[in-house]
């Protein structure tokens, strides 16, 4: 566990308040970092912080400021920006129970651990997490912490519980300008029944374990690749193999069937597929045996 929690507080249920504490459930993965360098000179840039007229400055004379009107700011200092009180900065009042369902995927943004602040709060922490575990709901209610106030949802996870912070709103941009030129037609029977037949083949329980960043054990190869060679500034590609590039007509009948092995097992009868623009129908295979 995280030797300092990211919030502590209480969960405020009617009269009944519970001392808990949140760590983040999530941690920075597997990245890769590149530096600006001043290719002449083989050095790193950097950055200073200048007025100008005025040049570099002192991080000790640096104040935040609101923009009001062009040109025209409201200072703040670190204390006046901290005495501005909320509530949820030490309450998270759980205002509302719904079902998880209810909860569009998009709106959820990073997770946490809750777990009870003593010995004393673990049963009012019990009670609260079964209670939401037998009713199948999550909890919702805002929370302040980092100098924002979050939407945040609670359900129960194992011994413990995770809070979720939650988007805004006006935060999301709207399905529909992205959809809208997408056909709205039902898809061909045949393809659809295969395309059904992989999923069920390919179903299972998830296992994030199974996968990992292989865009980041490219690139460290890359880079040990150029380490090695004289001359590391050389770029190292790929040999061009002069062939032109395939069409980018897809046979998606072919494609799930080719997806779902020599040995995927299917009733679906595959029917020719039709004519495109300019191209000409495959003729459809006979079965085994020499029936038709």
């Amino acid at each position: 566990m995280a030797a300092r929690p990211s919030w502590r507080g209480q969960i405020r249920l009617a009269l009944v308040s519970i001392p808990v504490e949140i760590y983040p459930a999530s941690k920075s993965g597997a990245a890769i970092s590149f530096h600006q360098i001043h290719e002449p000179s083989g050095k790193r840039i950097k950055y200073e912080k200048v007025v100008p007229g005025i040049g570099p400055v002192s991080t000790d004379d640096i104040v935040k400021g609101f923009e009001v009107t062009k040109g025209e700011y409201v200072l703040l200092e670190p204390e006046e920006i901290e005495s501005v009180k909320l509530e949820s900065r030490k309450t998270l009042e759980l205002a509302q129970f719904v079902d998880a369902d209810d909860i569009d995927a998009l709106y959820f943004d990073k997770p946490y651990f809750v777990v009870p602040a003593d010995d004393l709060a673990e049963e009012a922490f019990i009670v609260l997490r079964e209670a939401l575990r037998r009713a199948r709901k999550v909890g919702v209610g805002q929370l302040a912490m980092r100098g924002q106030e979050y939407v945040v949802a609670i359900k129960p996870c194992g011994r413990g519980m995770l809070m979720e912070t939650l988007r805004y709103a006006d935060e999301l941009n709207k399905a529909s300008s992205y959809f809208r030129d997408i056909e709205d037609a039902e898809p061909d029977a045949d393809l659809l029944e295969l395309a059904t037949t992989l999923i069920d083949k390919k179903s299972g329980k998830f296992d994030a374990g199974e996968f990992h960043n292989r865009y980041v054990d490219a690139v460290k190869g890359l880079i040990e690749q150029k380490r090695k060679k004289k001359g590391g500034g050389l770029v190292i590609q790929d040999p061009d193999t002069g062939k032109a590039p395939k069409s980018n007509v897809i046979d998606l009948m072919a494609a799930l069937k080719k997806s779902l092995g020599d040995g995927g097992d299917t009733s679906a009868k595959p029917a020719a597929r039709k004519p495109g623009a300019g191209k000409k129908a495959a003729p459809a295979k006979k079965a085994a045996g020499g029936k038709k």
